[in-house]
């Protein structure tokens, strides 16, 4: 982001105050911020949905399977994110919660929408009290109801659902790739395969077969299901 000029000094200090030009200056900053975190993509497809992330592991003694990128919200629902991950895992806890007491009250999974759209709301609560910054983190959720479904929340609470898409650092390098590349009757491997092309090309030489968390949500058995390190090798040959 640009320096600001004079005239916008001191618009930044709090939430609830808009530049002379109408815009929130934090929520702006917390939109920086997902850019600079770790990519993150994700794809509908005839099967399912396919999450891929870059964990990024920057310490050699961290033990890579402790590091998780892609998280499941409910048994139909995963997610993952890109920019502050200790904020995101807050939203995510709350989802997880949500999509319980919905099973407990009404004896049946939540709706994907239903959870995007709580947690797009509890983001917006965050950009217009004093006291409070906006969430620093973007969720892309995917899950599968009566049909894949891909959304991508942003700091400001707006979402959008996408048929593929990518968040954080080398999105648009991604997203030019996947636009290219897409085909909505692909089948899940197929899906898996271009996840992971996406990924290396916006890598480049850092990529990292290691560095990878992929898990997909598949329409026949509506099931979260983390793929394992050696399969996940093998769709990146």
């Amino acid at each position: 982001m640009p320096a600001l000029p004079s005239d916008f000094m001191g618009y930044d200090r709090a939430i609830t105050v808009f530049s002379p030009d109408g815009r929130l200056l934090q929520v702006e900053y917390a939109r920086k911020t997902v850019q600079q975190g770790t990519p993150a993509l994700g794809i509908t497809c005839v099967e399912g949905v396919v999450l891929v992330a870059d964990k990024r592991i920057l310490d050699k003694l961290i033990v890579p399977a402790s590091v998780e990128k892609i998280m499941q919200i409910d048994e139909h629902i995963g997610v993952t994110m890109s920019g502050l991950i200790s904020d995101g895992r807050i939203l995510i806890e709350r989802a997880q919660e949500e999509a319980q007491r919905h099973r407990i009250l009404y004896g049946e999974p939540i709706d994907v929408l239903s959870i995007v759209r709580s947690i797009g709301d509890f983001k917006q609560m965050y950009t217009q009290y004093a006291g409070t910054r906006p969430f620093g983190v973007s969720l892309l959720i995917g899950g599968v109801d009566k049909s894949p479904r891909l959304f991508v929340t942003e700091p400001s609470g707006i979402f959008f659902e996408y048929k593929a898409t990518a968040i954080g650092k080398g999105a648009e390098v991604i997203n030019k790739f996947l636009e290219s590349k897409y085909k909505e009757d692909m089948r899940m491997e197929d899906a898996i395969k271009l996840g992971i092309k996406a990924l290396k090309k916006a890598l480049g030489a850092k990529f990292d077969v290691n560095r990878l968390d992929v898990a997909v949500i598949a329409m026949k058995d509506k099931k979260f299901k983390r793929m394992k390190r050696e399969d996940i090798i093998k769709f990146s040959r």
